[in-house]
């Protein structure tokens, strides 16, 4: 059996897509269960949750014993564990990989830092905030014109084959409008994001967490939650040890 630990944030949708792809494609995987993890309640930081992941983020994987974190070493290790086309084999891996840890090592903190100034931090002032609004807008523009260069003459991030590079970024991507992070000038961005919303198994795996009628357009009930488990989270608060 495969545990997956996980919320419904861009980190967590990524390895439930993930699962989601491989089903879709045939692997049959072994008895998968999830465990919900509370983040307004800070359940990411109990001692059971720190001992499966220190780092006390989600989501984590647990598979034969072994315990991994870090979203997209969980996408790698999936890949790895149940070959198919999502990582392909031989050099061409390469091309992959690197957009994988692209996105890791610049879109999710990037975008997460803009989407917590933007929408998470009520009680700084505007003036603190104005300097890393400016900064991380600035730079996940930047980053949005990278890939918008990326997919010059490409349906996916990797070439015609939808991979687990795409699925790395399409999460954090997808939510433009909620960390306000304009794309809509980047018309290969733009038509990126509906070829892959449309898969049938993204559909799938967005659905985790998040009821069907709230997968693109969240309640205002839903927003507010996400804003107090978000500022929550941001305010650095909590029992995460020295």
């Amino acid at each position: 059996m495969i545990e997956l630990w996980t919320a419904a944030t861009p980190n967590g949708w990524k390895v439930s897509i993930m699962l989601e792809e491989l089903i879709e494609v045939g692997v049959r995987l072994p008895e998968i269960e999830v465990r919900s993890i509370d983040l307004a309640a800070g359940e990411q930081f109990t001692e059971a949750f720190g001992a499966r992941n220190p780092n006390q983020k989600i989501p984590v994987l647990i598979d034969e014993g072994r315990s991994i974190m870090e979203s997209c070493a969980i996408l790698h290790y999936l890949a790895e564990k149940f070959p198919t086309d999502l990582l392909p084999a031989g050099p061409e891996r390469w091309e992959v990989l690197q957009w994988l840890y692209w996105q890791a090592a610049n879109v999710g903190p990037v975008f997460g830092n803009k989407l917590s100034y933007t929408r998470y931090m009520d009680d700084v002032e505007d003036v603190r905030k104005s300097h890393p609004l400016e900064r991380f807008g600035r730079e996940a523009r930047r980053l949005i014109g990278v890939l918008e260069g990326r997919l010059e003459g490409r349906d996916f991030v990797c070439g015609d084959d939808f991979t687990i590079a795409d699925i790395a970024i399409y999460p954090w991507v997808r939510g433009w409008k909620w960390s306000k992070i304009d794309i809509t000038d980047h018309a290969k961005v733009e038509a990126w994001v509906k070829r892959v919303r449309a898969r049938p198994a993204v559909e799938r795996g967005l659905a985790h967490g998040v009821p069907a009628d709230e997968i693109d357009q969240w309640s205002e009930k839903r927003k507010a939650q996400y804003a107090k488990a978000g500022a929550s989270i941001a305010s650095n608060d909590g029992p995460r040890g020295d």
